[in-house]
């Protein structure tokens, strides 16, 4: 009893340690949020308090109906539907090839993968440039698209090939029994049951390609080009014109979809990918 005792008042006080933690990585965005319905230009006033002395939405307003924005959302949106269908599409086959079938350089494919995946971007731009200005790929969603999903597809890959690993092959040879056919398999089997994975994998892309801003801002050269992220750059570009109210406003507006998206997929997050597959 005094163990049992013991373990909870040890769990309690890890609990009030993680709220506390949680507490204060909210700080930074309660702020936002706050600024966000502030008036003035500042982000530092002497005279703000813990809320606004009059509370407005004008700078929400403003970025919407002043801004293009919208312009911007729909850039960062095509960006980053495609680039996820396109990576998902190619890194799901070929995470289950590389997890089912034993074949001669396997494992040697999966480390030059890696190895690709460890240098940096910034290395691969001045070659990226000058290949879409031949290919006048400048400005196009298309060229963007190839170089978001060639470099998310390492990552698609090994993180989907973890949870085929986990799939015990046992599954598959009983359907096989049963008269299922490969295309059978998987589109019945392993698909259903690598759901999880396969949806987190893939937001993951999403919010990579929504968040990207070094590419972004590199290859798309034209102000109706932008995306999310060079539109934020560009509202704080001017110092004549800087708003720390309406950037938070922007930053607040660009967040909401993603957390929308993550909160939708949360429950794959923490279901089991073989739960009740395979009974002992």
């Amino acid at each position: 009893m005094k163990r049992a005792g013991k373990q909870k008042r040890n769990l309690f006080f890890l609990n009030i340690i993680f709220m506390i933690l949680c507490f204060l990585g909210l700080i930074p965005i309660l702020y936002a949020v706050i600024l966000s319905v502030s008036q003035g230009s500042g982000a530092l006033t002497s005279g703000m308090g813990i809320l606004p002395k009059q509370i407005t939405f004008d700078n929400y307003k403003k970025i919407i109906l002043e801004e293009p924005f919208l312009r911007w959302l729909m850039n960062s949106a095509i960006l980053s539907i495609g680039t996820m269908i396109l990576a998902m599409s190619t890194s799901v086959t070929a995470a289950y090839a590389f997890s089912r079938f034993k074949f001669k350089g396997r494992n040697a494919m999966l480390q030059l993968l890696l190895l690709l995946n460890a240098f940096p971007q910034i290395l691969t731009m001045f070659a990226i440039f000058r290949l879409f200005k031949n290919l006048n790929l400048l400005n196009s969603h298309a060229g963007l698209i190839l170089v978001y999903a060639g470099s998310m597809c390492i990552f698609s890959i090994w993180n989907m090939k973890g949870y085929f690993d986990s799939i015990p092959i046992e599954i598959e040879e009983a359907s096989k029994i049963d008269g299922a056919n490969n295309f059978q398999l998987i589109r019945k089997i392993i698909l259903p049951l690598a759901r999880p994975a396969i949806i987190v994998t893939a937001v993951m892309v999403l919010i990579y390609v929504w968040n990207e801003y070094l590419f972004a801002t590199t290859f798309m050269l034209k102000e109706e080009s932008y995306t999310l992220a060079g539109g934020l750059y560009q509202l704080q570009a001017n110092d004549y014109s800087r708003s720390w109210p309406l950037f938070s406003a922007a930053a607040i507006l660009v967040s909401v979809p993603i957390l929308i998206i993550f909160f939708c997929i949360q429950k794959y997050m923490v279901s089991g990918l073989t739960a009740g597959g395979v009974k002992g």
